[in-house]
């Protein structure tokens, strides 16, 4: 029988709403450098990518201020506003259900690995996986680094595991580490079918749960075809 044996998860956007955090603690870099305030939808876009990365698009400045940018919501969202965030309603039935059917779970997130593990432990995601990852201080890791070496320690290869996110991201990284990808409408990125229409992907869910249902329609159909 063709079965997914492991559910890799991203973080933001995925098991978490992190905006609150997120926002407050760009809002406090952005008043130490002097730069002016973005409109909220801007700011919601600094989530998941690299934050230097954010700086240099949105504010257009220079490469020594988007790294200072960067320190400064790294200390402030380190110490007042990690925890503000919480689970996606039905995310944590879901990782119930996963685990009475045996499915291995993982994070594989381009947070930070020390912030998203503190999270992780936070909300009792940590008692379900198998294995949790992030990126490195330098950003060196790429997505489809993470999501490899989460594989690699769930012992399940590409061809029994998918990635589930929220953002193009995701999808690109699911894609380079030759693995399946489901892709959830209720986060940051993806807000409906069709923004999914370009990348390879088993399912769409626009609610936690429906994740499930993705994974067991697409067993159901790749069964029927061998």
């Amino acid at each position: 029988m063709n079965k997914i044996d492991g559910v890799i998860f991203d973080l933001d956007g995925t098991l978490l709403d992190t905006t609150e955090g997120v926002i407050e603690s760009v809002r406090f870099a952005a008043r130490e450098l002097g730069l002016p305030d973005l409109p909220t939808k801007d700011l919601k876009k600094f989530i998941g990518p690299p934050i230097q990365k954010s700086f240099l698009m949105f504010y257009g400045c220079e490469e020594k201020m988007a790294l200072r940018g960067a320190d400064l919501f790294r200390n402030y969202y380190k110490d007042k506003a990690l925890l503000k965030a919480k689970p996606y309603e039905g995310i944590l039935e879901l990782c119930e259900i996963l685990q009475k059917e045996k499915i291995k779970m993982a994070v594989a997130t381009y947070k930070r690995e020390d912030y998203a593990l503190t999270l992780l432990k936070h909300f009792g995601f940590d008692k379900f996986c198998d294995s949790m990852h992030g990126a490195d201080y330098h950003n060196i890791l790429k997505k489809e680094d993470i999501v490899r070496l989460c594989q690699t320690e769930m012992e399940c290869d590409g061809n029994k595991s998918v990635l589930v996110g929220d953002t193009l991201h995701d999808a690109v990284g699911a894609q380079k580490a030759e693995t399946y990808f489901i892709g959830v409408t209720y986060g940051f990125g993806f807000k409906s079918d069709e923004d999914l229409n370009e990348v390879p992907h088993i399912g769409v869910a626009d609610m936690p749960l429906e994740i499930k249902k993705c994974i067991d329609c697409f067993e159901n159909v790749r069964n029927e075809c061998n």
